[in-house]
């Protein structure tokens, strides 16, 4: 690794804040996605270490509760600022490790800081309330308190950002956390905890445990003493751990699937129009759950925004993210297969087929490529692709786009595209998701409540609501004892 701190690169898991290996041997390869190179390796924990990192959170949580917020808040900053800092080596951690591109690895690191800001600041507004009393002389209200120990499962698409978004409420609202990064993807999470010791935040409330999934999820969510289970993955696991958290009913924050309908109606201009939708969908080669899986075009323009999506499509670069290309590799070959699987599925369906001709630089690498004339029986209708493969079909009318957009069992995001104010309402109230974006491509951002709908998840991450997941309300009933004299 070519760090400029090498103290970045830890290979043991995190756990009270020391260093933690496994059992002699029980490890697994990290590989970098571009050069199929062993990186270096990951501590794979037995069931009993990763329950100490439970009581180690546990024992932590009265100390880190009664820190004052304003205390807490400077830790946060100090974690924020050292993320800065050290930006070049973790975006070089983050292409290794995964695979985009360095540019995007430096913009993870600055859209992952930002919620350690948000939330080291948002915490001292988690205000309660007075209520106006209906019970003589007694007074009523509220105040918010940390929910308790967090675990955090984190995947392999955006590895710092997602423990970023997650842990900064946590901290923040009073909370010690327990993260499972992606075994894939490691490292991020793992200069996070050097980084989060650095800044003074105390051993046990950040912890990083690296192993089995399914050991690290049946001891996570089977103990009592995780209240709060936060995951952002697929679908079939989220409702996995749902099964497995409910014998304790802990609090569940889950963002889950999508499969975002990106719509592009007449009265927009195709070429500007294009390359937005381009620009929507091939962000970490596909593998994001904002990614314009479906794109509906209205028929005036279907034929010149279908050309102008082919030709800004094929002007991407492929390659190693290293090398200052445009799309980097998929995460491993089984990605590659199941995209090819989707295009098969498509031309075989009577879909017509754009890009893909270019030699792949690699066995992981995927050329962009755009099924056109999508219907619902296909895969890259029904599925998130989570590549480089993008699905292009017509609508005529608003309320029939609607009908395509909402045929799907998630309900993440959505884009719109118009300049007509009556449809951008009529669109954005129609359409089932948690998230629409009208004109813009950028939506997310620390202020804001990411989370969706339907199959795609309970909670939201982000904005004021973010820290709301690690705080429970208590209501109090303040009464005027009769004194024993008055008796």
């Amino acid at each position: 690794m070519k760090l400029n701190d090498p103290r970045l690169f830890r290979q043991y898991a995190y756990v009270d804040g020391k260093w933690t290996h496994g059992t002699e041997g029980r490890e697994e390869a990290v590989i970098d996605p571009a050069t199929q190179e062993t990186i270096g390796h990951c501590a794979l924990l037995e069931a009993a270490q990763i329950t100490e990192a439970v009581t180690a959170a546990e024992n932590a949580f009265a100390a880190w509760r009664a820190v004052n917020v304003h205390e807490r808040a400077e830790k946060l900053h100090a974690w924020y600022r050292l993320l800065h800092e050290h930006k070049e080596d973790l975006a070089y951690l983050m292409t290794r490790e995964q695979g985009k591109p360095l540019n995007d690895g430096r913009g993870e690191v600055d859209y992952g800081a930002s919620f350690i800001q948000w939330f080291a600041e948002e915490a001292k507004r988690a205000y309660g309330m007075t209520i106006p009393s209906h019970i003589p002389n007694a007074a009523l209200g509220t105040i918010k308190e940390p929910v308790g120990v967090a675990a955090m499962f984190t995947p392999w698409n955006f590895p710092l950002a997602m423990i970023t978004r997650k842990a900064g409420a946590a901290l923040a609202a009073g909370c010690p956390v327990i993260v499972k990064p992606a075994n894939e993807t490691p490292y991020s999470a793992l200069a996070l905890a050097e980084l989060a010791e650095r800044a003074g935040i105390p051993a046990g409330v950040f912890n990083v445990v690296t192993g089995d999934p399914a050991t690290v999820s049946e001891v996570l969510c089977s103990d009592s003493r995780i209240r709060n289970i936060s995951f952002t993955g697929s679908t079939r696991v989220g409702k996995l751990l749902m099964r497995q958290s409910s014998s304790s009913v802990k609090r569940m924050s889950l963002e889950l699937g999508g499969n975002a309908p990106f719509i592009v109606c007449d009265d927009m201009d195709p070429d500007a129009a294009a390359k937005e939708a381009v620009a929507a969908k091939f962000q970490t080669a596909g593998q994001d759950c904002l990614a314009a899986n479906r794109i509906f075009v209205q028929r005036g323009i279907y034929d010149d925004f279908v050309a102008r999506f082919v030709a800004h499509m094929e002007a991407l670069t492929v390659g190693n993210g290293l090398e200052n290309n445009d799309i980097g590799p998929l995460i491993h070959k089984r990605a590659v297969e199941s995209a090819n699987g989707i295009v098969e599925d498509g031309i075989n369906k009577g879909a017509r087929r754009f890009g893909g001709e270019r030699k792949a630089p690699g066995e992981n690498f995927f050329v962009p490529t755009v099924l056109v004339d999508i219907t619902p029986e296909m895969r890259v209708f029904r599925e998130e692709t989570f590549s480089p493969v993008a699905g292009i079909g017509v609508f005529d009318s608003d309320d029939e786009v609607i009908q395509l957009a909402n045929d799907t069992e998630y309900g993440l995001a959505a884009y719109v595209y118009t300049n007509d104010l009556r449809r951008t309402w009529k669109l954005m109230r129609g359409l089932e998701y948690g998230m629409v974006s009208v004109n813009s491509v950028k939506m997310t951002g620390a202020p804001i409540p990411f989370g969706g709908i339907k199959q795609s998840g309970l909670g939201r991450e982000g904005g004021a609501q973010g820290l709301e997941e690690y705080l429970d309300t208590k209501y109090y009933c303040l009464g005027n004892m009769p004194s024993a004299s008055s008796s």
